[in-house]
């Protein structure tokens, strides 16, 4: 088990690095756009539109690692005080709507990422790109969060029953200390 929760911890971690990149081409363009604007008086037609398609996916492809950095938001108003076991058992007994919310929206996501990719599908912007890798990138990052989830909820488990985690093969553990 130890093994498969460090391989789907350093997925997330590496697809986390490859994904990172996709800030360099959206600034690129982003800047292109503004550049174009002020001395040719117009933006071309394509730049802001890629831009927005390269954060789709920087966007939805990024939540596996967010759990793996316990980076996702919190209400931390009473979370925030309690122990790393106290915190390990709220988050066991809350999993049930992070999976709830996974599964959704894996299977909705996978509907419109089949429908998408099957027709191919467009933007029918005037430049009218490719926009059906987006969309498959939406159930293939929910699957990714799914799996550091399951790695997540063994980390819990392991914390409830008193035993230490290493945060490179479940990530980051949360601690004692106050999280302000």
């Amino acid at each position: 088990m130890l093994k498969v929760a460090a391989a789907i911890t350093r997925l997330n971690m590496w697809i986390a690095r490859i994904a990172a990149w996709l800030i360099a081409p959206m600034f690129f363009l982003l800047m292109a756009d503004v550049i174009m604007r002020y001395v040719v008086g117009s933006a071309a037609i394509w730049t802001a539109e890629f831009a927005q398609l390269i954060f789709g996916v920087y966007a939805v492809i990024a939540g596996g690692y967010l759990l793996v950095e316990r980076a996702h938001v919190n209400v931390d108003i009473l979370y925030g005080r309690f122990s790393r076991v106290a915190k390990a058992k709220v988050d066991l007994a809350t999993s049930f709507l992070f999976f709830l919310f996974l599964c959704v929206l894996i299977w909705q996501g996978t509907d419109m990422a089949w429908e998408s990719a099957e027709k191919l599908e467009s933007s029918y912007s005037i430049w009218n790109p490719q926009i059906w890798p987006v969309k498959v990138a939406i159930p293939v990052a929910g699957v990714l969060l799914l799996l550091q989830g399951l790695v997540r909820i063994a980390s819990d488990i392991r914390t409830v029953m008193g035993l230490e985690n290493d945060p490179a093969i479940f990530g980051k553990q949360a601690t004692d200390e106050p999280s302000h």
